[in-house]
């Protein structure tokens, strides 16, 4: 008869090699949502600042809705470039907004693999009315 005495630490061993890589995984899924979650709000902000500045809008006014529909991004850290300029905008021309996020890593772990920031591009072009 075999005596489970030696193998009652087993268990606890394996357990204690694969703790830091499965914490290390949840903590890269955590870190990759967040910085989706931030590229989604800026392509969407992206998108529709495009879609006022076609009918009409002023630079300011992209900006602040860009801004306003962005509220969980640091908006020290948003970059806004509309081209054309305001007064140069023709019917029938295209409208670009680039929105540039300088994403700030937040767990130290992916920040030594990545770095301290992640710069996520969107960008949105429509045909001026």
């Amino acid at each position: 008869m075999k005596s489970l005495r030696n193998e009652k630490g087993q268990s606890l061993v394996e357990f204690a090699i694969l703790l830091p890589l499965l914490l290390l995984l949840m903590m890269g899924i955590l870190e990759f949502s967040l910085m989706l979650n931030s590229y989604l709000t800026i392509n969407n902000s992206a998108r529709e600042g495009a879609r006022l500045g076609i009918v009409a809008g002023s630079n300011i006014e992209i900006k602040e809705l860009i801004l306003n529909i962005s509220p969980n991004l640091d908006s020290k850290k948003l970059i806004v470039n509309i081209t054309p300029l305001e007064g140069s905008r023709q019917s029938g021309g295209t409208l670009t907004v680039d929105v540039i996020y300088n994403y700030q890593v937040i767990i130290p772990i992916i920040s030594n693999i990545l770095g301290n920031v992640v710069v996520l591009k969107a960008q949105a072009s429509m045909r001026i009315e």
